[in-house]
């Protein structure tokens, strides 16, 4: 006889309980664990696996109870919410005409495997420092953290640049910092546009009185050098040249050293869009000669959005302070924001966000922990395995191999599958988040992030069970498992490579 005062079991742990462990609840159902345990961490089964279940379990867990529990617990319904959220508020509370009409209650968000384009997940040593103690910004001992943050963001852009700092704002506001400090009106700037962040790019030398030059690309290739050479030749006056690094709307890697070195031959200062390479591919400023450059925090750092760092060359630092116009923005003007990120004693600007800077600090922290090699080398064995698992699904990516870089994956999607459908059915009965096209590429392609924290195999294992799953629903003739044991196969052969290399290295120092 069951006890009232225990909670009753959820299908899920019922179905654990009676085959033994969830590697047999996998085998049972055809699936990979990591998706039995995302079923296990959500607390519920989906309603989709109802009949599967029942036959499984030879009746002893029925499908209407799989039914009933996952539409009482469907990540869209697991918000917080008072017994009585929707019931009108009495007494004095509701003759203020500006209260809301409902009872509104502290919202908490469902967990989410999120391998979109962003943000990622947040590592838990950033969320519980992001958790700690307001303080001034101007404490002493803030600035202090501020001086470690500014060490630490050279460390991950691999730059000596005095001026490497977080601007306030997402990375559209880094962008524009570059460009409202480093257009003026009238200069000639070349914008390579290959992507949705390229076009951007182009409005910001607009809204700075610049005239774009701009070079056209398809989208999903990278920025051609030489089309670059041949704009520069024709154009003497460029001042300065932009361009996406790893554009986010395709997952196009293009060459950033090559592009600086053919910019400075002509004179040019260059402005580089690093949101998504930083931390997940090689961003080497100082080594690649890169002026200006921005990113976010919120990609493959895996801190909170709305952080953007920076960082600039002397060479710039000293440009700005030569010119002899206002800067458009008082909020982005350099020469102002030098006085609280300089190295000379603290002036006000602005309210920095305290915590969120807490938060970058501890995420560049464990960047610098984990070692930024060894983080460029996880990204990429995860993006093989993940690539590997795709590809036998049938699925095709936009990039050619060589210009793909593996923390953003699009792919195209197949010809009579509703991509919309997909992307909702992962998030609603996975709790998985990937991403959809932009632009022109908007409904034909999907975007896979594995970035930062989110970089991880049980991510990758999930993703393939839960994506081959609802594509086979639909009729495609994906066969179960094929994807998981494509990517562990990838897996294996990766290890059994870096154990060859470790034993030869080992060898050679005897």
């Amino acid at each position: 006889m069951s006890n009232p005062d225990l909670p009753a079991m959820s299908c899920i742990e019922r179905l654990v309980a009676l085959f033994g462990s969830q590697a047999e609840v996998a085998r049972r159902l055809s699936l990979d664990r990591a998706v039995v345990n995302n079923w296990v961490k959500s607390g519920y089964v989906p309603a989709r696996w109802a009949m599967e279940i029942e036959r499984v379990s030879d009746g002893r867990i029925s499908a209407v109870e799989i039914l009933d529990e996952a539409g009482a617990k469907r990540p869209v319904k697991v918000k917080s919410r008072p017994d009585d959220f929707g019931a009108l508020y009495s007494g004095s509370q509701s003759m203020n005409p500006y209260a809301p009409a409902k009872r509104i209650s502290s919202f908490h968000p469902p967990q989410r495997t999120l391998m979109g384009p962003g943000p990622t997940e947040i590592h838990p040593r950033v969320l519980t420092t992001m958790s700690q103690p307001a303080i001034g910004y101007l404490d002493p001992v803030f600035v202090e953290m501020m001086e470690e943050l500014k060490s630490l963001l050279r460390y991950a852009f691999q730059t000596k640049n005095a001026l490497t700092f977080p601007v306030s704002g997402p990375g559209s506001v880094g962008m524009e910092y570059c460009f409202v400090n480093l257009v003026r009106p009238g200069d000639k700037v070349v914008v390579m546009k290959n992507g949705v962040f390229g076009g951007r790019m182009v409005e910001n030398v607009e809204r700075c009185g610049g005239v774009p030059v701009v070079i056209d690309h398809e989208w999903g290739e990278p920025c051609d050098p030489q089309k670059l050479e041949d704009t520069l030749k024709k154009n003497r006056d460029v001042r300065v040249v932009a361009f996406v690094h790893a554009e986010t709307s395709t997952g196009a890697l293009s060459d950033a050293k090559t592009l600086v070195e053919i910019a400075h031959k002509h004179d040019a200062l260059t402005i580089v869009d690093a949101v998504t390479s930083l931390g997940g591919c090689p961003v080497l400023v100082d080594e690649w000669g890169i002026d200006a450059i921005y990113s976010a925090s919120q990609k493959c750092l895996s801190c909170t959005p709305g952080l953007s760092p920076v960082s600039f060359t002397e060479r710039v630092v000293d440009y700005v302070k030569a010119r002899k116009d206002k800067i458009h923005s008082w909020f982005m003007d350099m020469n102002l924001l030098l006085g609280y990120w300089g190295a000379t004693t603290r002036t006000y600007h602005h309210t920095a966000p305290t915590n969120s800077l807490l938060g970058l600090h501890e995420a560049l922290l464990l960047l610098r922990e984990e070692g930024l090699e060894n983080a460029w080398a996880r990204h990429q064995r995860h993006h093989l395995a993940l690539k590997a698992g795709l590809e036998a699904m049938g699925l095709k990516f936009l990039v050619k191999e060589q210009y793909q870089i593996p923390q953003m994956n699009a792919v195209f999607v197949p010809e009579g599958v509703d991509e919309a459908k997909v992307r909702r059915t992962l998030l609603e009965e996975f709790s998985l988040e990937i991403g959809a096209g932009l632009g022109p590429l908007a409904g034909k392609i999907w975007r896979f992030g594995i970035m930062g924290y989110s970089c991880r195999p049980d991510n990758v294992m999930l993703c393939l069970s839960a994506l081959g799953s609802v594509l086979s629903d639909m009729g495609l003739p994906i066969h179960v498992g094929e994807a998981e044991a494509a990517a562990h196969d990838a897996y294996a052969k990766m290890h059994q490579s870096a154990a060859q290399q470790k034993k030869k290295a080992m060898a050679a120092a005897a």
